[in-house]
């Protein structure tokens, strides 16, 4: 049983996409250690990246090469100045060296050592080959970039039956949705205290607490940066960011200094009906307006999707519960990420596998099934809101225009946080044993849909929008 903990589908990294930045940026870190590991490091002569599939049809757009240029350098995705990325890029396109992990300078050229493959790898469509010249011989590694920042390496006798082995140590392991409602109903706990649980036998509850309190920071401070922050979009479509003017317009003349002034902020001030879905769509588009700017977000369970799950908590924050503290959104948190693992064991979080239900429907489940927690629901009702919130997003398809994370991308998220907040409420008035559709049977639906689905409609740039609107029109 795969063991994934609420800190794998919640990664604090850097835009546009999870799997097509995060992933190979992290696949160049898992390199060099091994080459470290094998002793080959300090032998490395030259270095080739070849990008096959998705990476390559889209790696433009997602800024697959300047990932892999991140990783390669030895940046942090979590922590590196967001403004040096353009220093170190510039650099090496200019010098035509790359300082391999910031320890040794090695000749490269930007445009040559990165070769794009249309050609899918048989593994997964998010496949990646780093090559290392070492005294005239080449020495190859394989990584698949497999959504959510996640990344194996080949291993051959799995490559074939296209499977990955995980070992979970958990003492309350869950594949499926009627397993997780087995524990909480042999601990008389809700789902967030049964997460938390396994999550204890990791790290003690502090450590919990202080990476989930990074995790909301990061959220919070990106919805603050996206709604303070005007002009167009980077990637030629000119897209223009619209968190900034919905923001300013909703927030009138109040002022603040931080991130946690401004929410404070917003709490305080009186929110009209009509203007609840304003204040969440800002808030999802602001997340995204960031992430497609390359700054710092957190995967929920994409970089794609990331803007669902903050919005939608900040919508219980503002609008539901005034006096919500950390602890309302540590379950929240608990929750949507227990979600997501189940969507992940048993179908995908990738784009590149399943088409954007993999990514905007998920986080809406996942969304709406943390939400649900917090307003009273069972367990039995958490399930209900995140099966109801992915069936309505079932044969949703990836067709960025462009291959950039901005359309339908951006508000895409808007629409998936508005979707899980009804979702929520439905499954509030829903009785459990009146449900048809458990959310098992969803999870599975959603694998054989993405399976049927045409590979043009999964992350290619190859159909839908993106063939139907031309960049001249935009």
């Amino acid at each position: 049983m795969e063991c994934i903990s609420v800190f794998d589908m919640l990664k604090i990294g850097v835009g546009p996409s999870s799997s097509h930045t995060l992933g190979p940026w992290r696949a160049a870190e898992r390199w060099i250690q091994e080459l470290k590991d094998k002793k080959r490091f300090e032998k490395v002569e030259q270095i080739t990246v070849d990008l096959y599939g998705s990476l390559s049809l889209t790696g433009k757009g997602h800024a697959t090469d300047y990932a892999v240029i991140l990783g390669l350098t030895g940046a942090d995705p979590e922590r590196m100045p967001i403004e040096n990325i353009d220093t170190i890029i510039n650099a090496v396109k200019t010098d035509e060296v790359l300082m391999f992990n910031n320890e040794r300078a090695i000749p490269f050229n930007f445009k040559t050592n990165i070769v794009f493959n249309r050609k899918f790898l048989p593994f997964h469509s998010n496949g990646m080959v780093f090559t290392a010249r070492i005294n005239g011989r080449n020495y190859k590694s394989t990584y698949y970039s497999i959504g959510g920042g996640f990344v194996v390496q080949e291993e051959r006798k799995l490559a074939k039956a296209n499977k990955i082995i995980f070992y979970c140590t958990f003492p309350y392991p869950v594949s499926y949705g009627e397993e997780l409602l087995k524990f909480c109903n042999q601990l008389d706990l809700p789902i967030s205290g049964v997460v938390l649980e396994n999550e204890k036998s990791l790290r003690a509850e502090s450590d919990i607490d202080f990476e989930l309190k990074r995790i909301w920071n990061t959220m919070l401070e990106c919805m603050y940066t996206g709604c303070h922050t005007e002009g167009n979009l980077p990637g030629g479509l000119n897209v223009r960011r619209r968190a900034f003017d919905t923001h300013k317009i909703l927030i009138g003349d109040y002022t603040y200094n931080s991130p946690q002034e401004w929410l404070e902020t917003i709490r305080k001030t009186e929110v009209k009906f009509r203007q609840i879905l304003k204040w969440v769509s800002c808030f999802a588009l602001a997340v995204n307006e960031v992430n497609a700017a390359l700054g710092r977000v957190v995967t929920a369970p994409t970089n794609g999707s990331a803007g669902v799950i903050p919005a939608v908590l900040m919508y219980y924050l503002v609008i539901e519960n005034h006096d919500a503290d950390f602890e309302h959104i540590k379950k929240f948190l608990l929750v949507a990420g227990e979600i997501g693992s189940i969507f992940k064991k048993g179908a995908t979080i990738s784009a590149a596998m399943g088409g954007c239900q993999a990514e905007i429907g998920v986080s809406s489940a996942m969304a709406a099934g943390a939400l649900c927690e917090l307003l009273g629901g069972t367990p039995e009702q958490v399930l209900v809101a995140a099966e109801i919130a992915m069936e309505h997003h079932l044969g949703l398809t990836c067709d960025p225009i462009g291959g950039l994370v901005q359309i339908p991308c951006i508000e895409r998220n808007s629409m998936g946080a508005i979707k899980a907040i009804n979702a929520a409420e439905l499954a509030l008035d829903t009785d459990p044993k009146n449900v048809k559709v458990p959310l098992d049977k969803v999870v599975n639906t959603m694998w054989e849909t993405a399976k049927d689905m045409n590979t043009k409609y999964k992350e290619t740039s190859e159909g839908g929008l993106a063939v139907g609107v031309h960049l001249t029109d935009c």
